[in-house]
């Protein structure tokens, strides 16, 4: 199987804002909506449901949309909170989300991080320090403290109840938070407010990702998915149905691709964006090689 090389952030800055951007929705990302379209729209700074709060870091890129969504997690009136992916290391926003909690009397009980990538790990030593509170992740490298996540763990604080859902494939390590009482359910990064996320995992984790999340949305009637980054989604259904189309459009055309002769993936971005900017063309190929090893584990 090909090793995929790390998905070029540096890339991904020079981009941010640029005309290529236009591009993007053929390999999966756009920034003006999702597949499966936008719930109602809203401010992302201090959207949320009864009991989750966003607080947008100042990180936007190509990559990040306007920027990485910090969640605060907390039964109404009740001390105790959960803070979802602090974000970056940076420090005025992490100040801001220690201040939003104190403004409410509140009391940081505990950090969980959706998956490892920094703009929503990068903080969480110092948000930590901060809080005295410990880290709760899926990868030991980005725990504070002894627990970690485990599909299935019901994280408590206040009275608040937060369903850990494993959803390999925008990394092995990602997860999402079921919020029952709000019918909400917190994505990272495996569904975003606009566009598609990129793979730094296994493609057939992620279709199975895609379709427990559609289970989950049908059987428990889940009302609302709020993203790691971007608005939040009020039709999950439609978002899901809008995902799981666009894999399979996506892979039709890989496999299209290698029937017409190319082999790797350069060639099959060759012919599949031959019509895209060639400065995209190395995000491309990332999105393209997890795809063909999808196919080669299908054999």
């Amino acid at each position: 199987m090909a090793r995929r090389r790390p998905l070029p952030y540096a890339l991904a800055r020079r981009l941010a804002g640029g005309p290529a951007l236009r591009h993007l929705a053929r390999f999966g990302w756009n920034p003006v909506r999702a597949p499966g379209g936008r719930g109602e729209m809203s401010e992302i700074d201090g959207m949320g449901t009864e009991r989750a709060t966003c607080l947008l870091a100042p990180n936007p890129s190509m990559m990040t949309l306007d920027g990485t969504n910090t969640w605060i997690l907390g039964e109404p009136g009740a001390r105790d909170v959960v803070v979802v992916d602090p974000g970056p290391k940076d420090r005025v926003h992490l100040r801001r989300v220690v201040d939003t909690v104190a403004a409410r009397d509140g009391r940081v009980a505990s950090i969980v991080l959706t998956h490892r990538h920094p703009d929503h790990s990068g903080g969480a030593k110092e948000f930590a320090s901060m809080t005295g509170a410990p880290v709760r992740a899926v990868d030991p490298e980005h725990r504070l403290g002894d627990e970690g996540l485990t599909d299935g763990d019901v994280l408590t604080a206040g009275g608040l109840e937060a369903r850990v859902l494993a959803v390999p494939g925008h990394t092995d390590d990602s997860v999402a938070l079921w919020l029952p009482a709000d019918r909400a359910v917190l994505t990272g990064d495996t569904v975003l407010g606009s566009g598609t996320p990129v793979l730094d995992g296994s493609l057939g984790d992620y279709l199975r990702t895609l379709d427990r999340l559609r289970a989950l949305a049908a059987d428990e009637d889940v009302a609302t998915l709020l993203p790691g980054h971007g608005y939040r989604l009020d039709d999950p259904l439609t978002t899901l149905d809008g995902y799981i189309r666009h894999r399979r459009e996506r892979l039709a055309q890989v496999e299209a691709a290698l029937a017409a002769g190319a082999r790797t993936a350069r060639e099959v971005v060759e012919r599949v964006y031959a019509d895209v900017d060639r400065k995209l063309w190395p995000v491309a190929e990332w999105s393209v090689q997890a795809q063909l090893d999808y196919l080669a584990e299908r054999g």
